[in-house]
């Protein structure tokens, strides 16, 4: 597997693309339980097949390369990621993982996405771990399977190159207070720690779609009252969570940072970071993060790098 500092894209593989469709790249038809119990009998179906299946509803939908480093972290051996590839095929013939590709004007996408399907649920819950999977979660629009897989790439960044890492949750849920709403951190979160002392960051995932910026605008109310209204342990929290905008590039960290401040939709009680989904291949994550501050000398905005040493 290439590692991620010898990786030359130039663009996000999971920026929005113009035209682009979602194709199924699943197998159609059907399998009883009867033919898994009868594969898994047969050893044809094993431990590391379960492993892969967890990460998958951990994550809800994954690229072979995500998988690949989840293994790798969670110390699973997979020999190869051509072995891993035909297991893959084999989850996704006998129906338990379906998978899909994206497909543009600029032609057929450079990866797949894995996620549940029924099958893979049944087996899941026969060994007692939960499973929220439902079957019109496989009919997300790419916008969402995009912010998530953005999301899952930043939680395996940190998870492998910081030091002070300690635990993740890929789909945090928070409370908005006032509104009275429960919603979601779009990228997870990640909690640091290191003398005894912890922060949590937390990750919304944009993405270019036709209605993003509505779709922020929406999404920072929901912040605005969870952080207005925060006090210790609300949403699982003990002390305030950083949040950290994770966009397609470094134009649109700064598109982003234009709709929040001509919108008046900064948070008070916390500075707002932003970074890119190429930065989380740099061999460090010190440098990856960025603040818009205001130039006394020019009275505009610029974008600086923020050095965080917790992420050594």
């Amino acid at each position: 597997m290439v590692e991620d500092n010898q990786i030359e894209a130039k663009e996000s593989p999971f920026a929005m693309r113009k035209g682009e469709i979602k194709v199924f790249d699943g197998k159609d038809g059907y399998v009883s339980m009867n033919q898994i119990i009868n594969k898994i009998n047969l050893g044809h179906i094993t431990d590391i097949h379960f492993e892969i299946l967890n990460i998958v509803n951990e994550l809800e939908f994954v690229t072979s390369r995500q998988l690949c480093q989840m293994l790798d972290y969670k110390g699973v051996e997979y020999k190869s990621q051509d072995k891993l590839n035909n297991k893959l095929e084999q989850l996704v013939k006998s129906k338990i993982l379906t998978r899909y590709y994206f497909s543009s004007e600029e032609g057929k996408g450079i990866y797949k996405v894995y996620c549940l399907e029924k099958m893979g649920k049944y087996l899941l819950t026969s060994r007692e771990l939960e499973c929220k999977w439902q079957q019109t979660d496989n009919t997300k629009p790419i916008g969402m399977i995009k912010k998530r897989l953005a999301g899952n790439q930043i939680i395996i960044a940190y998870l492998r190159k910081v030091k002070a890492f300690d635990s993740y949750v890929a789909k945090p849920s928070l409370t908005a207070k006032s509104l009275g709403k429960v919603f979601k951190a779009t990228g997870g979160s990640v909690k640091l720690t290191k003398a005894n002392k912890s922060i949590v960051f937390l990750f919304e995932a944009i993405r270019r779609e036709e209605d993003w910026k509505k779709k922020l605008y929406d999404k920072m109310k929901l912040y605005q009252d969870f952080y207005k209204n925060f006090v210790p342990g609300d949403s699982g929290f003990s002390m305030v969570p950083q949040l950290i905008f994770v966009c397609e590039d470094d134009k649109h960290m700064a598109e982003v940072f234009k709709e929040i401040v001509t919108n008046k939709l900064d948070i008070p009680e916390i500075k707002l970071y932003y970074t890119t989904d190429l930065k989380q291949n740099e061999d460090s994550l010190v440098n990856t993060l960025t603040e818009f501050v205001l130039d006394k000398d020019t009275n505009k905005y610029k974008a600086e790098k923020v050095k965080v040493k917790l992420l050594e």
